[in-house]
C-alpha cells in the first residue's frame, strides 16, 4: 500500500473526528445554559435552543463521516490489535452519546427538560473522558 494514501485517509479521519468533537464538546455546554436559563428569559432561550439545533445539525454529519473514514482505516487499510476492539466500544458509546443528546435538545424544545445545571456540567465531561482513552489506545496500542 501507499504510505501517501495511508498518510492522505489518515489525515482526513482526524480532521473528521476533532470537527465531530468541538460538536461533541460544545453541545453539552449549550445545555448547562439551557438549564440555568430563568422562566422568563423566552428570547434567551430560543437563541439557545437555535444555536444547539443548528450545532447538532452540523456536528452530526460529521461524526459519520468521521466514522467512514475510520472504517476505511480499519477495513481498507488494515489496521487492528486488540486495542481495536475497546477503541471500537468506545467509538459506539461516543456515536449513543451523540444520539442521546438529540434526545436532550427535544426535551429542551418541548419544555419537558428535567435535568439541572450541575447534571449537565457531569454530562459535559464524558466526550472529554472518551477522547483521551481513545486517543491513549491508538497512539500506545497497549494490548
Amino acid at each position: 500500500m501507499n504510505d501517501l494514501y495511508y498518510l492522505e485517509i489518515k489525515t482526513l479521519h482526524i480532521f473528521l473526528v476533532v470537527s465531530w468533537f468541538a460538536g461533541l464538546f460544545y453541545l453539552p455546554r449549550l445545555f448547562v445554559n439551557l438549564a440555568m436559563v430563568s422562566a422568563d428569559s423566552l428570547a434567551e432561550r430560543d437563541r439557545l435552543l437555535l444555536m444547539a439545533g443548528k450545532l447538532y445539525r452540523f456536528m452530526t454529519p460529521l461524526g459519520y463521516l468521521a466514522l467512514l473514514s475510520g472504517l476505511w482505516l480499519w477495513l481498507g487499510v488494515g489496521i487492528s490489535g486488540p486495542w481495536m476492539h475497546v477503541k471500537l466500544t468506545l467509538v459506539a458509546g461516543l456515536v449513543g452519546y451523540n444520539f442521546y443528546c438529540k434526545k436532550i435538545l427535544r426535551d429542551f424544545q418541548n419544555g419537558s427538560n428535567t435535568r439541572s445545571h450541575v447534571w449537565f456540567r457531569w454530562f459535559n465531561e464524558a466526550p472529554t473522558l472518551g477522547l483521551f482513552v481513545v486517543t491513549y489506545l491508538v497512539v500506545l496500542k497497549p494490548f
